[in-house]
This record gives C-alpha cells, structure tokens and sequence, in this order.
C-alpha cells in the first residue's frame, strides 16, 4: 500500500491527519506522497507532498488539492494514480480527487462517496479497486465503498465492518486482502480488533490476532512484496 523509510528531508510545517499514498514501480520505488492534513493551530492544508525514492527527497507539486482538508482516506493504483477520499474542508466531504502518475495531475471523480465523511480507512488491491472503510458522517459508519480502477466506479460492499467506526487505519496486501485495525466507537471508545477483507470476493472475517490494547488514529503500511 505505502512505505515507511527514516528520511533526511524535513517539511518546514508540523502535520497532522493526512492521507497517505504512494506509487511503487517494477522493481524500484518511485514516490511516496502526503496530502492535505491539518498545521498548527487546526489549520487545513491543500498542500500534496511528495517523497521520491530511493533518495528520500521532498517536494511540493504544484498541483493542490481542490479545497484545503483534513482527515481523508487515501490509496493507490499502483504505477497509475493516487487516490483521496472524503475529509473535512470546515464540512464534510464526499469527494474522490485523483492525482494521475507519473505527471502529478490532479482531477476529481465523477463518482462521490455515498456520504460526505471524515476519518475513514483507505487501502487498495492494487490494479483493481481501492477501499473505503467507515468513518463518521455525523455518526459512525460500518460501510465499506469500493472503487473500481478500471472506470472509476464506486459501489458498496454488501460486507461490513464488525462494528461502525472512524479512525481506524487501513493496509493491504495487495491482491490478497485488506485490513482495518482499530478505531474508534460511538461511545466514543476505542477498538482493538481487526478486520480482514478477502480479495477478490471482498469478504470479511474479523482476525483471532488482536493489538495489545484499544487504540485509533493509528499509521498503517505494508510490505507486499516486490512487483
């Protein structure tokens, strides 16, 4: 989905609540990116940054996102283009923008998110579909959404999460299944257990495995192997 990696670069503004994303090439990486998330004192960036592999160099793209947001999902067609869905500009979104690789282009789908949400967990099955799970749209939400590549068509998993929540962190591996770790209830109370969402069927099973304790707002990544 995205990597991890002890960089040198340094943005000069402290972040919070971005949408995490990245492009991953035959053999080598090509770029990681963050986009959007929310500076000091709460305030909303449309700023999308990016981290080029194997140097760990960090850049500004000139493209922005179409209004400044916090707490989107994001996820990637690997090779094709990056994905953010939903967040909160001061309301909440429904939007999809995608940033097409390798030109950094920025356009918004046709499709929307059912509801306008914030704080859902994004991953992908790389080549085929990125998913949206949960988040809160004045409550908390148990829907998975699925995005086609292909056409960029959105539709909703007939599976759920196990409980409605937002916050929770998404991963995958890629063309085996997705997981959705933690969150946080409507209590509001937080989540140990995680979700497993089999590809291509897009069932969901709830894993024996659990975290050590309750917890949300968490960074998810993975190592899916070299393509």
């Amino acid at each position: 989905m995205f990597g991890l990696t002890f960089l040198s670069a340094t943005s000069k503004t402290t972040t919070h609540r971005v949408a995490p994303f990245s492009i991953k090439g035959l053999v080598l990486g090509v770029a990681g990116y963050m986009a959007g998330g929310s500076a000091a004192g709460g305030i909303p960036i449309s700023a999308i940054l990016k981290i080029a592999f194997p140097a760990d160099t960090l850049t500004t793209l000139s493209a922005t996102l179409t209004t400044a947001r916090e707490l989107p999902a994001g996820f990637a067609n690997s090779g094709t283009a990056g994905y953010m869905a939903g967040g909160s500009d001061g309301v909440r979104i429904s939007a999809i923008l995608k940033i097409a690789f390798p030109a950094d282009t920025l356009t918004t789908l046709s499709a929307t998110l059912t509801t306008a949400r914030t704080g859902a967990a994004g991953f992908a099955n790389s080549g085929t579909a990125g998913y949206v799970a949960g988040g809160n749209d004045g409550a908390r939400i148990s829907a998975i959404l699925k995005v086609a590549f292909a056409a960029d068509t959105l539709t909703t998993l007939s599976a759920t999460l196990t409980t409605a929540r937002s916050q929770a962190t998404g991963f995958a591996n890629s063309g085996t299944a997705g997981y959705v770790a933690g969150g946080e209830g409507a209590a509001p109370s937080p989540y140990n257990y995680i979700d497993k969402i089999a590809f291509p069927a897009d069932t969901l099973t709830s894993l024996g495995a659990i975290m050590p304790s309750a917890r949300h707002s968490m960074a998810g990544f993975a190592n899916s192997g070299a393509l």
